[in-house]
């Protein structure tokens, strides 16, 4: 199964600006967790350099990602083009 997602990551925004990128992954693995029903999320190095392209205070306001489940419940997921 493969699907799209824009994820958004105010919440992250909310916590201290110290700890917002850390917050942000948080917040695309549960999204995922809870969306594609996966057990296990493996998250590109894509995702993690766009995130923190501005330094851990200044995260992007959401981002989209191509998650691919397999079949054993497996999602990984990469930064969309």
């Amino acid at each position: 199964m493969e699907r799209i997602y824009t994820i958004p990551l105010r919440n992250a925004k909310r916590v201290q600006r110290t700890i917002r990128a850390p917050r942000a992954i948080r917040e695309v693995r549960n999204f995922l967790t809870k969306h594609m029903k996966a057990e296990k999320v493996i998250i590109d190095a894509s995702i993690n350099e766009e995130i923190w392209t501005r330094g851990i205070q200044k995260i992007p306001s959401k981002i989209t990602v191509k998650a691919v489940k397999d079949d054993d419940g497996i999602v990984e997921a990469t930064l969309s083009e």
